[in-house]
Parts: structure tokens; C-alpha cells; sequence
């Protein structure tokens, strides 16, 4: 509790209602959570609770043994927050750009995101945004991290994913606390998402669920096969933006390239027999693209780095912490 007023009193000494806000609610997190050792020991706890509660353990346990992450008080508690994400990110980026808007933290450093406890404070900054020009997306997040800086619970949203999505999540949040880059989130969110791949196949495969990883593994094709129609329609509309053509032609190039793309990830997902969801709805901008290459953007750089060193853990943390030097 020490650690947090002191955080309080940290981001509070930053001009602007932001911090505030942002203060309010990890200290409203921090008052919620509970050791997951004392609620499985608690005889009213439902049954689907502690069942998912004992996964996150294994699984946290599971992170230390195999995959060299963190052992520390991370993950070790569980906070009821009753809603269903607990923050809400603001993507941003110019019209016709796709780089997105960045802003710097005390502790995350330069990020191309800003985060809310509150969806109506979200959507205002997206709003002023917006009047400012800019594209704008915003999106809930159910899972939380301070980078391991204080003791970061499983919060309730992330109840609502199925095993192998709650884990995955876990090995992700994780891996940022053995390498984070201050200032470039392609890097970060792209070791993170190759930590996660490598650690839910051997998680799957330590427990013998075949079947799990072959699911696994087409959600990840899938996902990349979606990465890859976003890739060439930047590719396609990165000339059109540095072009000296007018606005107004710009415009309806872009509007025009965005449904095609929106109608090229509906097909792949119904053919998929996925729900295609608000793909369906044409709602693409440049933010929202921008938003997606943060988390993949330098995957297959980081898919073969693993794959250079043979797999093994430890050499892919050095390898990545010697990329992020240079």
C-alpha cells in the first residue's frame, strides 16, 4: 500500500487531469485485490472461480519453471473490478497517416496509446481528438500491467476468456517485465506476443492437449493472414498519403481501399467460420491500423530469432535484449 500512495503522489505531482484519473483507479485496483491462495481457501468462493483461479496459478507457476519469466508478487492476487475491462486505450493517428500519436508516462515511457479507467473519459479524449482531425480508435482492455512495478492482479475481466486465452495473456503481461523498450511499442508488444506464442505451445504441450494446439495454431494463422491484408493496403495507401494529389481525392482513395479491406477480412473470417463482428461494419481508419501493428509488426523478426536459438529461453531473452540496443 506504501508503494502505491507513493505512485500516487508521483503521477499526481503531473499537471492535468490524466493522472489524476489514472491515480483514482490503480488505487482503486490495488484496494480490490485479494491473494488467490486465501479466496481458494474460502469455502463460498463458486466452484468456476477457483477452477480458473487454480489454472492461473499452475499457469504462473508454470512461467517460472519453463519459460525463465519473472517470480515475483505479479499475478498473485485477484480483484473483482465488476465491469468488463479495466482500461480503455485511445488510439490515434493522422488523416492521412498511419504513425500513430504517441504520449509519455513516468513509467511506461512513450507509448502510442493513452489508457482510462473510465469509457466515458475514453471516449471524450477521443472525441477532442477527433475534432482535432485526427483518426481516432479506442478499445476496452480487459487485462492490466504496471511492468511489474507493483503487484499487478488477475482482474475479473480476464475471467471471461477461454484457458489457453487467459494463459496466453498471462506468458504476454509477463514478458514485459524481462525486456521493455521505453518508447517503442512495436518492439515490446511484438516480443510479448512472440513470448506468449512459444510459452502457450509449451504449456499445450507439457499437458498433452493436441487438439488445443492445433486450435492455437490456426487462430494464429488466421491472425496473420489478417495481418498480412492490413499490410498491403498500408502499402497501397502510403503513396496515395505522400502524394501532392488534393485532400478530397485522397479521401475517397483511402475510403475507398479501407471497405475493400474491411470486405477482404470479413470474407477470411466467415471463410475462417469466424464471426466477423465489427470487421462487418467498415469502421477502419488509420488508428485502428496503427493500433494492429503494435502488437505484430515485428513478430516474424522475433519468430526467427527464437528459432536461431534453437528454441531455447534464455538465449532469446539475451538475443532480444541485444536487438533492443542497437
Amino acid at each position: 500500500m506504501l508503494r502505491i500512495v507513493l505512485l500516487v503522489m508521483l503521477i499526481s505531482s503531473f499537471s492535468g487531469c490524466y493522472y489524476m484519473q489514472a491515480a483514482k483507479g490503480q488505487f482503486d485496483l490495488t484496494r480490490k485485490r485479494e491473494p488467490i491462495a486465501e479466496i481458494l481457501d474460502d469455502k463460498a468462493t463458486p466452484p468456476e472461480l477457483a477452477a480458473r483461479l487454480r489454472l492461473v496459478q499452475e499457469a504462473r507457476q508454470f512461467s517460472i519453471d519453463e519459460l525463465a519469466l519473472p517470480d515475483n508478487d505479479s499475478y498473485r492476487t485477484y480483484a473483482d473490478i465488476e465491469r468488463d475491462y479495466v482500461v480503455w486505450n485511445v488510439f490515434a493517428a493522422p488523416e492521412f497517416s498511419f504513425q500513430p500519436k504517441t504520449w509519455c508516462f513516468p513509467i511506461a515511457g512513450c507509448v502510442g496509446y493513452r489508457g482510462y479507467f473510465s469509457e466515458e473519459a475514453a471516449e471524450r479524449e477521443a472525441e477532442r481528438l477527433a475534432a482535432k482531425g485526427f483518426d481516432v480508435a479506442t478499445g476496452g482492455v480487459a487485462a492490466y500491467s504496471t511492468l511489474g512495478k507493483l503487484r499487478d492482479p488477475v482482474v475479473s475481466s480476464m475471467m471471461n476468456w477461454d484457458d489457453v486465452q487467459l494463459v496466453a495473456v498471462l506468458f504476454h503481461e509477463l514478458a514485459h517485465q524481462v525486456l521493455y523498450v521505453k518508447g517503442d511499442s512495436g518492439f515490446n508488444e511484438s516480443f510479448a506476443t512472440a513470448v506468449e506464442e512459444f510459452g502457450v505451445h509449451r504449456w499445450l504441450e507439457a499437458r498433452g492437449l493436441e487438439g488445443d494446439i492445433v486450435q492455437y495454431e490456426f487462430s494464429r494463422q488466421l491472425r496473420t493472414d489478417l495481418m498480412a491484408l492490413v499490410a498491403t493496403a498500408r502499402a497501397d495507401l502510403e503513396p496515395v498519403y505522400s502524394s501532392e494529389l488534393p485532400d478530397d481525392v485522397k479521401r475517397q482513395e483511402k475510403k475507398a481501399r479501407l471497405d475493400a479491406l474491411s470486405g477482404d477480412i470479413v470474407s477470411l473470417l466467415e471463410n475462417a467460420g469466424r464471426d466477423p463482428g465489427s470487421w462487418s461494419r467498415s469502421n477502419l481508419n488509420n488508428a485502428r491500423l496503427a493500433s494492429m501493428a503494435l502488437y505484430e509488426g515485428r513478430l516474424p523478426e522475433f519468430r526467427a530469432l527464437f528459432e536461431q536459438c534453437e528454441q531455447r529461453i534464455e538465449c532469446f531473452y539475451a538475443e532480444a535484449r541485444a536487438l533492443a540496443g542497437r
